[in-house]
């Protein structure tokens, strides 16, 4: 197993990285910003993982402090018969906030996956994230990608796309992508409200190329979940959703990526 750690630490007003360990084939790169969080970008040696590969990203945002984890491409998950997995386990201290923000995931053909992100919000700790899949170079052509999402104390939940269930292909129908969105605590709280409002007053329509809908978890949480007949469209979507957050951070993380915006 590969294990990467990642700490951060609230430095004056702003944050700073102050632990970065990584094992191969995991890379780590922390680019200096404008704002007042500190950047993490993660990659992996050979552009992605193959056959029993098994990564594990470790994330600890101290009190107060911000935090914003990306990796630096898509993550590409090639054909195995033993199968390769992920897993990011991440812990926020009070008053942190962590912005968890990958790049999608595409399974090539006859891929076997298994993720699993668990993410621990102490009182007044904030969360935003994302986790997208692609139907990757083979239109949904993987044997199996099992995906587990833990925030907790909001949600705990597991979704398996296995090939053995009947055509992928042919149950995705239109779409290319499907994510899914998460919102948590007191930083994020006018985002999520606008967001559920914002998603709420667009009712679904017949043939429509992205569909989404949004549900509220407690303490005014939410989670809205969306399939795109684009990967594009999707991320689009969810950076619109998502257009206060530069602000939060005090910069913008995506102002130089203009391969999503056309």
């Amino acid at each position: 197993m590969a294990l990467g750690r990642l700490a951060f630490e609230r430095a004056g007003a702003a944050t700073a990285v102050c632990g970065a360990y990584a094992e191969s084939p995991l890379r780590f790169l922390t680019p200096r910003n404008h704002g007042r969080a500190a950047w993490a970008y993660t990659t992996t040696l050979g552009g992605g993982l193959v056959d029993g590969d098994r990564v594990r990203l470790e994330i600890a945002v101290g009190k107060s402090a911000r935090a914003f984890v990306s990796t630096q491409g898509p993550t590409r998950v090639f054909r195995s018969l033993q199968g390769c997995s992920s897993e990011t386990v991440a812990r926020v201290e009070e008053g942190g906030a962590l912005v968890l923000l990958p790049e999608p995931s595409a399974c090539f053909g006859g891929a076997r996956y298994q993720q699993r992100t668990e993410v621990q919000l102490a009182s007044g700790a904030s969360l935003a994230l994302w986790e997208i899949l692609s139907a990757g170079r083979e239109r949904w052509g993987f044997a199996r990608c099992k995906s587990a999402l833990v925030v907790r104390p909001f949600l705990d939940e597991v979704w398996l796309l296995d090939a053995a269930h009947g055509s992928l292909e042919a149950r995705m129908g239109r779409f290319h992508a499907i994510g899914t969105l998460l919102l948590a605590g007191p930083l994020f709280a006018g985002i999520a409200e606008r967001v559920r409002s914002e998603v709420d007053a667009q009712p679904v329509a017949k043939g429509a190329p992205l569909i989404e809908s949004a549900s509220p978890l407690r303490d005014g949480a939410l989670v809205v979940r969306a399939a795109a007949e684009s990967v594009q469209a999707l991320l689009r979507r969810l950076r619109a959703l998502l257009a206060d957050v530069p602000s939060l951070l005090g910069d913008d993380p995506w102002r130089h990526d203009a391969s999503h915006a056309s």
